[in-house]
């Protein structure tokens, strides 16, 4: 497989591609998606995830529908659909409306891009003062370059030490219920070289308890300004795991991922899922036809469970009302690179 495979979304100038997630690993296939139906689908069924990988796919997708939807009113009404395709992750958010500012559009989308490829990397080289030399190191969930168009987060930042000579091996949580880590996780660490095992979720106090872990590291979808976290379902109860255990849980996400218009973690917006992605199986049905079936998408995890952020502006350590809201001010990575 090419590395371009791993490309996850470009612009083709008359539609935006993207790799479907959701048919990896077993097929490598890109989309063309060119309306706005499309758009919006493409990000609310997981074909394209990763909250800096959606916040791309959606600026260029704004980008192109101004080239192709005829009347302001109904280039709004389609630019307000894309922007609430995932009301959790606010990487979305902030780049449609950061796009949507802009008098050039696709010219913001492309610097969005160009800007995320190098915030990747810097937060990479940030993080690999936190690995041991050797390091056994848990993760949740997919955070690589499938999710964000560059080299990744926290799963960049496993890759970036282990290619600073640091001994890793990963244990990768399955991640409930679409399986991204053991479908796409697993796939970019093999690709990388790096040594990994995968794990169900549910075994990953044991694995703090027995397997040596040295620390955890997980991506976010949105930060709030006291470092209250949201990330995907499971990742509160292994942030509580981790403190049990007295292992440092870190969480990678660039600055695009703290949302400073909030207070706590209180005020971030929940998506819940269909039943059938719990009450069945590989297509087919495990639970009692009419069970009940709670599906939150994402979890909170409490800023005084998280060690420290890992960002393009290095480690972020709390107190975290006073540190967080700080990032504001720094100036874009565009500035400074």
């Amino acid at each position: 497989m090419s590395s371009d495979a791993l490309v996850p979304v470009r612009f083709a100038g008359d539609a935006v591609e993207y790799l479907d997630q959701r048919l990896l690993p077993h097929e490598v296939r890109m989309v063309r998606a060119v309306t706005v139906d499309e758009i919006e689908a493409a990000i609310a069924t997981l074909a394209v995830r990763g909250a800096p990988c959606i916040g791309i796919f959606g600026a260029y997708g704004i980008a192109l529908l101004r080239r192709t939807v005829a009347g302001d009113a109904a280039f709004a009404a389609a630019a307000a659909r894309v922007r609430a395709a995932r009301p959790t992750a606010v990487n979305l958010a902030w780049a449609v409306d950061r796009v949507l500012a802009a008098e050039e559009m696709l010219a913001e989308a492309e610097a969005i891009h160009r800007e995320q490829i190098a915030i990747d990397r810097r937060i990479g080289r940030a993080a690999i003062e936190l690995f041991p030399k050797r390091a056994a190191v848990l993760t949740h969930c997919n955070t690589g370059p499938l999710a964000t168009g560059g080299e990744g987060t926290a799963l960049g930042a496993i890759v970036a030490a282990a290619r600073a000579g640091r001994r890793i091996h990963a244990y990768v949580d399955e991640t409930r219920p679409l399986l991204q880590g053991s479908r796409l996780t697993v796939f970019e660490l093999a690709r990388a070289g790096v040594e990994a095992t995968l794990l169900v979720d549910g075994a990953a106090a044991i694995a703090m308890q027995r397997k040596g872990i040295d620390l955890a590291i997980v991506g976010a979808d949105r930060i709030a300004r006291n470092g209250d976290t949201a990330n995907k379902i499971g990742t509160y109860g292994l942030a509580i795991a981790a403190a049990h255990h007295g292992i440092p849980f870190y969480v990678a996400a660039p600055r695009s991922t703290f949302d400073f218009s909030i207070a706590t973690g209180a005020e971030i917006p929940i998506e819940e899922r269909g039943s059938e992605e719990v009450a069945c199986f590989a297509g087919v049905r495990v639970a009692e036809e009419g069970t009940r079936v709670y599906n939150p998408a994402f979890d909170v995890t409490p800023g005084h469970l998280i060690t420290a952020f890992v960002t393009e502006y290095g480690i972020i350590r709390s107190p975290y009302a006073e540190t967080v809201p700080d990032l504001q001010y720094r100036p874009r990575i565009a500035e400074i690179a």
